[in-house]
């Protein structure tokens, strides 16, 4: 149990996390705070750099049984804070924890409070503090680092806060939960010349006017992604030639986010996009190349993990339900389901907060002993307590 006490220092840390906002790759003092918390607690181990900043606090019974991790991300983003109702605003400019990674990592320390002080009784609690979850690149980068190895989970859960869902409300179910996605840069290259003389150039203005509407209609979201055949594409930014009025443009660049319900659906839908943009190339004499970026897998809800996860939420009275999942937007965690159980949970702030990534969210601190009350429920009904 938390008491009033650990409610209020650990709001208090969910707040200076929010002061000192890092983006992806960058979350070495994060990282260092995390770690400096973790180590009041007494963990078996604390293994820290995976996959980058990531760290991991290991709580080992000692006695045979399952590993049971439970993650929240490191990342903040990179949008400047605008919140006039909050005295704790980030002191980093451009810089804000507008998705409520603060409180997720909180909600993992209060479990880690819990944990220590009633130890389970077989198997380990891993507190998985992943880096780089807004880029998509920070689970590969943990699951591939040799140092996970010994750290490989049985079942692994998470919650991310939803806003639009009521407070205290959890959307979950089984099967998918967030798509699918990655960015894909397709750069254009023909030859400049005067705008006075177009002709001795090769633009790429007639290539893009006919490539963005061509994208966008590769996608198809009838039914929202519960129907397994959900496509879309979404244009981001474009760009042609430079800002001047003297010279016919011989490049552009063209970004698009490609989003699906599965990943093998992600696949043929970028082999679609590259396929028209190169067609398009041709036509119009251009040269193409492409990047890729922010790359998120599918987060797919294991049927047991999901029981597990339901059973726990019963105990305490937590309501739960499928509305408004799965969504369209990707996680970062799906990834520790590829050789887990596992199971992502959407607990509600409530039905009129601000959206995530607006500049003037905010996690509320109440949701903080929800979460990781789950969570410890979750931990003890795996495995057991002393």
């Amino acid at each position: 149990m938390l008491t009033n006490s650990d409610l209020v220092e650990l709001t208090n840390f969910r707040r200076a996390l929010h002061r000192r906002p890092e983006i992806s790759g960058e979350e070495a003092e994060t990282a260092n705070t995390i770690v400096a918390a973790l180590k009041r607690m007494s963990p078996s181990r604390i293994v820290t750099g995976l996959g980058g900043h990531g760290v991991a606090a290991v709580f080992d019974s000692g006695q045979d049984g399952p590993t049971v991790l439970f993650r929240a991300e490191l990342d903040a983003l990179p949008i400047e804070e605008r919140n006039s109702s909050i005295e704790w605003l980030s002191e980093i400019s451009g810089k804000s924890h507008v998705c409520g990674h603060d409180g997720h990592m909180t909600m993992l320390l209060a479990l880690g409070r819990m944990i220590s002080r009633r130890p389970v009784a077989k198997g380990r609690v891993i507190l998985m503090f992943q880096p780089a979850e807004e880029d998509g690149s920070g689970a590969k980068a943990v699951v591939s680092d040799p140092a996970f190895e010994d750290l490989e989970p049985d079942w692994a859960f998470a919650i991310h806060n939803q806003p639009g869902s009521p407070f205290g409300y959890v959307a979950t179910r089984v099967g998918l939960m967030n798509c699918a996605s990655l960015g894909l840069k397709i750069m254009l290259s023909g030859k400049t010349a005067h705008a006075a003389d177009p002709r001795d150039g090769v633009s790429p203005v007639l290539a893009v006017a006919k490539l963005i509407p061509a994208l966008d209609a590769l996608g198809h979201g009838d039914g929202g992604p519960r129907n397994n055949n959900f496509r879309l594409v979404t244009i981001t930014h474009a760009k042609i030639g430079e800002p001047t009025f003297g010279i016919s443009p011989g490049k552009a660049e063209v970004f698009a986010t490609l989003r699906t319900a599965t990943d093998a659906s992600l696949e043929s839908l970028e082999v679609a996009a590259r396929d028209l943009a190169g067609s398009l190339a041709k036509e119009f004499g251009l040269g193409v190349s492409f990047e890729i970026h922010d790359h998120f897998a599918a987060s797919i809800n294991d049927a047991e993990a999901y029981a597990v996860a339901v059973e726990a939420m019963d105990a305490i009275g937590v309501p739960y339900g499928e509305e408004s999942v799965p969504m369209r937007a990707s996680e970062d965690f799906g990834v520790f389901g590829w050789n887990a159980k596992a199971a992502m949970l959407c607990l509600g702030p409530g039905e009129d907060y601000a959206a995530l990534h607006n500049p003037d969210y905010d996690f509320p601190d109440d949701l903080i002993p929800i979460g990781s009350s789950i969570f410890e429920r979750i931990a003890r009904d795996l495995l057991g307590s002393t």
